[in-house]
């Protein structure tokens, strides 16, 4: 018998996407998902299968596709600290130079904050269902890498590609449409791009 007390919430990702885009340069939830990468796959399938639970039971299960939320604690790994600790630590006279791939790759970057404020009001909204949740706004590695050596102080010679960081088959831009997220919960981003990015160099700079 239906619980209507349980509910469910699936992080689906805008890697699901992959390349697929509207005309108007948007991806929301009615845009075609060819993923591009085995973990945009397997993504795909998740979703999928909250959709056919959620159809078959009438359970209340929810994807929240996010688009890529950053903050000072994201893994280094990942490109966005990667190139604010990198930039950091040259600063800091500890760092050479700072390695990357793709200058070009252009993501909509949000704030985890943000993002998991989202999830909340997708858990507490009356019914079940996907939702974007995304800033709609894109920017490129490079724009990335601008305001944050230019926050610095810092020349971009510093700034190296290399191939071995590029991938296989490149993910080109991610730009979310999120209106149907902010209409039916009232959510909106509190974070700007620059006031995310500031607050990930203050986390590095007071760190090292």
């Amino acid at each position: 018998m239906e619980n209507r007390n349980i509910r469910f919430y699936q992080a689906s990702s805008s890697e699901m996407f992959g390349n697929n885009i509207d005309i108007d340069g948007f991806q929301r939830e009615t845009t075609p998902m060819h993923p591009v990468s085995p973990y945009g796959a397997a993504k795909l399938c998740a979703f999928n299968n909250v959709q056919i639970y959620r159809k078959s039971y009438n359970i209340f299960a929810s994807n929240g596709i996010l688009f890529n939320h950053e903050s000072p604690l994201r893994g280094t790994s990942f490109v966005t600290n990667k190139i604010v600790k990198g930039a950091v630590l040259i600063k800091k006279g500890l760092a050479k130079n700072l390695v990357l791939g793709n200058l070009s790759a252009s993501r909509d970057w949000g704030h985890a904050k943000d993002y998991v404020r989202a999830m909340h009001l997708i858990l507490k909204h009356e019914k079940s269902d996907d939702f974007v949740c995304s800033t709609g706004q894109t920017h490129s590695v490079q724009e990335f890498c601008d305001y944050v050596f230019g926050k610095l102080k810092l020349d971009k010679k510093y700034i190296i590609t290399d191939e071995r960081y590029m991938r296989p088959y490149e993910l080109d831009i991610l730009k979310g449409d999120s209106s149907k997220l902010r209409e039916a919960t009232g959510w909106k981003p509190e974070y700007t791009f620059e006031s995310m990015i500031d607050e990930m160099i203050q986390y590095w700079e007071n760190k090292l």
